[in-house]
């Protein structure tokens, strides 16, 4: 039985989100609870409470063992990019782009 969780439009940008991404997939939920819990970047918060989402999508559709849950899948995918202008010198402008993403987790047994 497989549950899945989606936070889209997080604003960071999904380069940085990958790096912790990579941590916690194939390992078993527990596991990528406490990685998570000590990993001193700011996508690991996002991406430990839509863990905890998924976990609890799977409670809900009647998963027999949450402990036995491991991490299937975690993807990041892009989001749209908000383009913004900086004034520079001499009558010039430099773009702007703040990156966003889309997160999915699948956890199954």
């Amino acid at each position: 039985m497989e549950a899945k969780a989606v936070c889209r439009h997080v604003r960071i940008s999904p380069r940085k989100m990958r790096v912790v991404a990579n941590l916690v997939r194939g390992k078993r939920v527990d596991e990528a609870m406490a990685m998570l819990k000590h990993t001193p970047k700011r996508s690991a918060r996002v991406i430990r409470k839509l863990l905890l989402s998924a976990v609890a999508n799977a409670e809900n559709k009647g998963t027999s063992d949450v402990d036995s849950l491991v991490v299937r899948g975690c993807s990041i995918d892009n989001g749209p990019i908000l383009k913004r202008w900086m004034a520079r010198a001499m009558g010039r402008a430099n773009r702007i782009q703040h990156r966003t993403s889309h997160v999915t987790i699948v956890v199954a047994e």
